[in-house]
């Protein structure tokens, strides 16, 4: 099942959690590093578990965005995170592979010790935050078994190359973010995993939005990163089918498999192939995992 809208939500706000879990969104990511100032990430861990108590009957996934793992913070929010039964970690500034391996392997020793199924928790990495990152998006494809998907941002590498912005003065992303953007594409699926757009930043601007997720979903990402509640809905209209494109799909498996041994085939007058199949099968599994 590929997830379409990732809801940020400041891990220290309950109030704007039960707000987050009842907007809808396929996954709520409760954030622990960013959006929690460091006097209150102890405060932050303590509500996972009970507010996990109160959630049985959300039918959106639930994530957690640690710290990075370089930072102490790291371990004691997997400590709390892990026992309270996510969906996935989100996982900040990871440079390749290696950081999904190595949280995998903290996962793993804490879901033994926390009496969970080894393996169930996911990972998304944020794969561009780090000028590293940029030469490592095909290492993904060795991260093994837990890596949920690969998604970038559009902060953090400005900074660290010394930019003073990610956007030109139209509000277009600069050349170095267009290539972080493009490298995850192009990294998410040499792993076989989604990618997922980042943030649309104005929150407010529904129709910005909906152009933006509109090329996202163009692009080939399968979803994308929210800041706000009301962003939700856009997305998840966007990154799901439609019914004429359900409908067209299914004739193409269809024609397809009516013809079976034939490589190549015209519908509407239009010569199809291999790649024409795949994304129709595409279209339709995410209809049946929505």
């Amino acid at each position: 099942m590929s997830l379409r809208s990732w809801l940020f939500v400041p891990g220290d706000r309950p109030e704007m959690m039960r707000k987050a879990f009842a907007s809808g969104a396929d996954a709520v990511i409760l954030d622990l590093e960013d959006a929690v100032s460091p006097q209150n990430k102890a405060r932050a861990r303590d509500l996972l578990a009970e507010l996990r108590k109160d959630l049985k009957a959300t039918s959106s996934q639930f994530w957690v965005r640690i710290n990075p793992l370089a930072s102490p913070e790291a371990l004691r929010d997997l400590t709390a995170v892990v026992p309270a039964g996510p969906a996935g970690v989100v996982l900040p500034k990871a440079d390749s592979a290696a950081a999904v391996i190595e949280l995998s392997h903290y996962l793993s020793a804490l879901e033994a010790a926390a009496g969970r199924p080894i393996g169930e928790t996911r990972i998304l990495p944020l794969s561009t935050e780090t000028p590293r990152s940029m030469f490592e998006l095909g290492s993904y494809i060795s991260s093994g078994p837990r890596l949920a998907g690969l998604t970038w941002a559009a902060e953090d590498l400005p900074v660290a190359v010394g930019a003073t912005s990610g956007r030109d003065e139209r509000g277009a992303f600069t050349p170095l973010c267009e290539l972080a953007r493009s490298l995850c594409l192009a990294g998410a699926a040499a792993a076989g995993v989604p990618a997922i757009d980042t943030i649309y930043p104005a929150f407010r601007d529904l129709e910005g939005l909906r152009l933006y997720a509109q090329r996202g979903c163009r692009d080939g990402f399968q979803g994308m990163l929210a800041i706000h509640p009301a962003q939700v809905p856009v997305i998840n209209e966007i990154f799901s089918p439609s019914a004429a494109e359900i409908a067209y799909a299914q004739r193409v498996v269809a024609a397809f498999a009516a013809n079976a041994g034939r490589g190549t085939l015209v519908l509407d007058g239009k010569m199809l192939d291999a790649p024409h199949l795949k994304q129709a099968q595409r279209i339709l599994a995410s209809r049946e995992g929505s």
